[in-house]
């Protein structure tokens, strides 16, 4: 398996650097016939996330519990997952394993810290302007727990949210046919002090958290990654709850010069691909014998790998190399794409840092993986994909707070701008709020 190179650029913004929108890629004949079984006719993904967050606004707890059934197969004895779970799940897994937890929370912990802002004023003659940041009182954090399980994740959510001070965190994760989320979730909740968990997962898991049931309480924000349903949901409630982003497959692009090694190169874009058959591997670079030689590499490293097929498929839907005239081109079409991940596999990679504008994270040089990114190194791996990295970040600390203005006008203050705004009021056909500030004008004069 190679990926095909592409050494026209115009080629490659039609093809394989092409944004498609996230519900606008085609469904297969499995997921269309899926929703026939369980709903009895023929529906959109849209339609479909529209029904379910539809019955469990109506019905609660009892559209929880169909649903797991009827999409997941999962009969639930309780929707929460009882805090004694949560215990034993993290004092089940191995020694290694829960150091291996602990390392990636203390650096995720340790670097959001840097990053949290203080609420400040600043008093002026005018009288005062400022700044409250408060946290969010309840957040909803969505675990995927599928195919994969990520409780990387939990930790890179959760830890951001703790740093900024949100008073109460909740999980939400699919149950297995079993009716249980999986250990590995749970424990990384219990590591990251989460306050409650349910067994729940897809657009009603998303239902679940915007309006409340009996048993999950509405959140003020929506957090966390998902497959096409959860993120159909998330957009669907946005504006009763706030969200986070709409994340997509994930994305790894690899800018390379001829420095490169070709190895590491390859295997970057293969652990990307290896997410899952929509993930999007693509490399980026001046050198035809580089590319020559990464294919060689994806040949060599194919053959070890367990998820080989899941890679084949997506280095077949999503993956290529496109060919520039010049590592600064390179660069340029990087920033146009504005991936998820970029690596900078580049000579003296960190003076062309400054040429990036448009990426989730830049992982600058050839002794940063882009995996240890998703685990240890600090920021969230939960990051925008799909081009939303043209206006949208990682997640942060600044996901979990809200900011309150604060407006403290003295009289001189009132006298010195209530003209001006008198002016733009009768200007827009506000009387009232010209006549609003004329009381107050007339007042600082007085008591000059």
């Amino acid at each position: 398996m190679r990926l095909r190179v592409y050494s026209d650029v115009a080629e490659a913004r039609r093809t394989v650097l092409r944004r498609v929108p996230f519900d606008e890629v085609a469904t297969s004949p499995e997921l269309e016939q899926g929703i026939r079984r369980i709903f009895g006719e023929a529906l959109t993904p849209e339609q479909v996330v529209a029904r379910i967050l539809g019955d469990v606004r109506t019905r609660g707890d009892a559209a929880l519990r169909d649903y797991a059934e009827r999409i997941d197969g999962s009969r639930l004895e309780s929707i929460e997952v009882p805090r004694a779970e949560l215990d034993w799940a993290f004092a089940q897994i191995s020694p290694e394993l829960r150091s291996a937890l602990e390392t990636a929370q203390r650096q995720v912990r340790e670097f959001h810290e840097r990053q949290h802002k203080a609420s400040w004023n600043q008093w002026t003659a005018n009288g005062a302007v400022g700044q409250m940041v408060r946290p969010l009182q309840r957040v909803g954090l969505y675990a995927p727990g599928g195919r994969a399980i990520y409780p990387s994740t939990v930790i890179m959510a959760a830890v951001p949210a703790r740093v900024a001070g949100v008073e109460e965190i909740v999980v939400c994760s699919p149950a297995g046919k079993d009716g249980q989320v999986s250990p590995l979730i749970l424990a990384a909740c219990r590591l990251c002090d989460v306050d409650r968990v349910f067994a729940l997962g897809g657009a009603q898991a998303i239902g679940a958290m915007a309006y409340g049931t009996e048993t999950v309480p509405r959140v003020d924000k929506i957090l966390g990654p998902g497959n096409l349903f959860v993120v159909l949901a998330k957009r669907q409630v946005f504006g009763g709850v706030d969200i986070d982003q709409l994340p997509g497959p994930t994305e790894a692009l690899v800018v390379a010069d001829d420095s490169a090694d070709p190895a590491a190169a390859a295997i970057d874009l293969l652990a990307q691909a290896e997410h899952d058959a929509l993930a999007s591997p693509v490399l980026i670079t001046p050198s035809r014998e580089l590319a020559e030689r990464v294919n060689e590499e994806i040949e060599r490293l194919l053959e070890r790998l367990s998820r080989r097929e899941i890679i084949e498929a997506s280095m077949a839907r999503n993956g290529g190399i496109v060919l520039t005239g010049s590592i600064e081109e390179a660069i340029d079409l990087a920033n146009e794409y504005a991936p998820e991940h970029m690596c900078l596999l580049v000579r003296d990679a960190w003076s062309m840092l400054g040429r990036v504008r448009n990426a989730g994270g830049v992982f600058v040089g050839e002794a940063c993986a882009e995996a240890l990114g998703d685990y240890v190194v600090g920021p969230s791996h939960i990051m925008p994909t799909g081009g939303t990295a043209r206006f949208s970040s990682a997640l942060n600390v600044w996901d979990f707070v809200k900011i309150i203005s604060i407006f403290g006008l003295n009289e001189q203050g009132v006298a010195e701008l209530a003209p001006a705004a008198i002016t733009l009021a009768e200007a827009e056909g506000f009387t009232a709020h010209a006549e609003a500030i004329r009381m107050r004008l007339g007042s600082a004069k007085r008591s000059q």
